[in-house]
């Protein structure tokens, strides 16, 4: 188990985190890219609905 945890503190020193600057504009792009899906398959949903009560009568 001590082997294990050394192993993981090991590999964990080699990661390159990420700076506060780059998370958060990582993060604005992508609430920006799951707001603008979220609309188009809210105005696909309300299309599709609609040809639906057309051809459904």
């Amino acid at each position: 188990m001590k082997t294990f945890f050394e192993s993981v503190k090991l590999e964990l020193s080699k990661v390159t985190w990420p700076t506060r600057k780059e998370t958060v504009a990582t993060t604005g792009v992508v609430i920006m890219i799951v707001f603008m899906v979220s609309i188009y398959l809210g105005l696909c949903d309300v299309v599709l609905s609609k040809l639906m009560r057309l051809v459904l009568g």
